[in-house]
């Protein structure tokens, strides 16, 4: 079945960030600034660069005095992101066509479109073939949204079984949990008890989805990624560096489906 392609979407700026700029050696660091009620100054990078978390109390000065501190650590990191998204950039885009293959906890799907009077989708377990009814005039936008809802749909009644098999290994309680749309960043925990997973998590094998999850778990008894906190995840997951190495390894040889 013939598709018409979108045009493309322009992101929207993200709320509540202040950009701002800071010398740091030779090189002018890009920064992105949100004020919290945390305790302490937080650093997490992702495709849009260096983010800074830090409590209101913080003067500017306390904040890019702790930037500089910690500037060999967020330097590597950004070298490695940016290999990381070219290499990602390189790879072909996937044709949202009959008979094309996606990836799905660890192995392959295969994509079955048909004319329909109706939309409909449904999954075939026994031929992994996600089945697509279209009605005429359907767009190559709406195939990949309508997959996208299917993978959302299956990771929120996966990642609730998982979290509740593993919170109490951990020995904790979280308060809830919602599905994220990050770039890269696979999950995130709020000093609430909030876990937020990734539902792009789904193309990965059940045992590296477990890790995730036990870490953000972790994260509830540590907010801090110290030698206590890989000790809480080393007891429910022994095999924690093999996974973090392996789903790294992994997010650059998947197809890119969504961005």
């Amino acid at each position: 079945m013939p598709l018409r392609r979108p045009d493309p979407v322009v992101a929207p700026p993200l709320p509540g960030l202040d950009k701002r700029q800071l010398l740091v050696g030779e090189f002018i660091l890009e920064y992105m600034l949100r004020r919290s009620p945390r305790n302490s100054i937080g650093f997490m990078i992702d495709d849009d660069g260096l983010r800074v978390t830090a409590p209101k109390r913080c003067t500017i000065d306390d904040i890019e005095n702790a930037i500089r501190a910690k500037r060999n650590w967020i330097m590597t990191k950004l070298d490695e992101r940016r290999q990381r998204r070219a290499a990602r950039l390189e790879k072909p885009p996937v044709e949202w066509i009959d008979g094309a293959r996606l990836p799905y906890l660890g192995g392959e799907i295969t994509l079955r479109l048909y004319a329909a009077a109706r939309n409909r989708t449904e999954f075939d377990p026994a031929t992994q073939e996600l089945r697509m009814g279209l009605v005429p005039g359907a767009t190559e936008l709406l195939v990949r949204e309508r997959v996208k809802n299917w993978y959302m749909q299956q990771a929120e009644g996966l990642f609730e079984q998982r979290l509740d098999l593993y919170a109490p290994r951990v020995g904790v309680q979280y308060a809830s949990f919602s599905l994220s749309s990050a770039g890269t960043r696979w999950g995130s925990c709020t000093v609430g008890r909030v876990i937020r997973l990734n539902w792009k998590l789904l193309q990965y094998s059940l045992p590296l989805i477990d890790y995730v999850v036990a870490h953000e778990l972790a994260h509830i008894l540590e907010m801090n990624h110290s030698p206590r906190f890989w000790a809480h995840v080393e007891r429910v997951y022994p095999r924690y560096e093999e996974a973090k190495q392996l789903l790294r390894r992994r997010s650059q040889e998947l197809p890119v489906l969504w961005t």
